[in-house]
This record gives C-alpha cells, structure tokens and sequence, in this order.
C-alpha cells in the first residue's frame, strides 16, 4: 500500500469487427447442430421421422442414407466457419443463403405445387430462417482494427 488511490483501468471496447465476427460464429454453430439433427435422424431415426412427418419411407432407403450422409458432411463443415468465421464466409454464403435459402424455397414449392405434407413446412421455416440470419450477419459490415468507425 503507497497511499495512492488504486488505479483503474477503463472498460476494455470490443475489437472492431468483434460483434460481426461473433454473430458469424454463433450462426455456424447453430447452423452445424441443426444440419447434425437432421442428419443424425436421417440416418438414425428414419421411422421416428417418417411417422412424425406422416409420410412413407423413402424407397429405396439409400435416399435416406445419402440425404443424411449429406447433412452431416454440411454440418462438419460448419466446424470451419465456426472456429474462423472470417476466412470461411464462402461456406457460409454456399450453404447458408444459397443452400438453405433454395432448400426453404424448394419446399415451399413442393407444398404448393405437388401436395407435400404441411409438416415439410417446419424445414422451410427452418432453412428460411438461417438463410436469412445468415445473410443478415455476412452483409454487415466487418470493421478492421484501425480503420474509421462509421458516422452513425
């Protein structure tokens, strides 16, 4: 003790482009869980789903499988995005708003055009959804440190 006042340092600020960086990062875990759900009941709750979403299965069941398979290969590829969020945008783009954004789409069609049962619109809603989330996080603008920060 010097009889000085004790010094405090001031709040730390986020690294600029932290919050985009983060928001992107959030979005490649959310989106890998989701794509492993569904690939993990592809391939493992085959039944289950099918009796859920009231409809037959799949013949002949290697549909299934390889639906499946591919889901999970989407999945580990989100663990790159998600440990470095800046280096793989181009995953994200590719299987966020391109991907899920023309799977919701592609369902939304079937529904309408060939009778699909109603429950397929929970994909819709769910590739919609983080096509669009996705979309939202990859347009904001990424600051670099040292570069000006915007007038609001």
């Amino acid at each position: 003790m010097t009889g000085q006042p004790a010094r405090h340092s001031p709040p730390r600020a986020k690294q600029p482009g932290a919050s985009s960086v983060g928001a992107l990062r959030a979005i490649a875990l959310v989106s890998g869980l989701y794509d492993a759900l569904i690939g993990v009941g592809m391939l493992a709750g085959r039944d289950w789903l099918g009796r859920w979403f009231g409809v037959a299965a799949p013949v002949p069941p290697i549909h299934a499988d390889l639906n499946g398979l591919f889901a999970l290969a989407i999945a580990a590829g989100y663990l790159l995005p998600w440990r470095d969020p800046q280096r793989y945008r181009a995953y994200l783009w590719i299987m966020g708003p391109m991907l899920k954004g023309c799977g919701a789409l592609l369902f939304i069609a079937d529904h309408l055009l060939r009778g699909s049962p109603s429950s397929y619109l929970l994909f819709a809603a769910g590739d919609g959804t983080l096509a669009l989330v996705t979309l939202w996080a990859l347009l904001r603008p990424v600051r670099t440190p040292g570069s000006p920060t915007p007038n609001p």
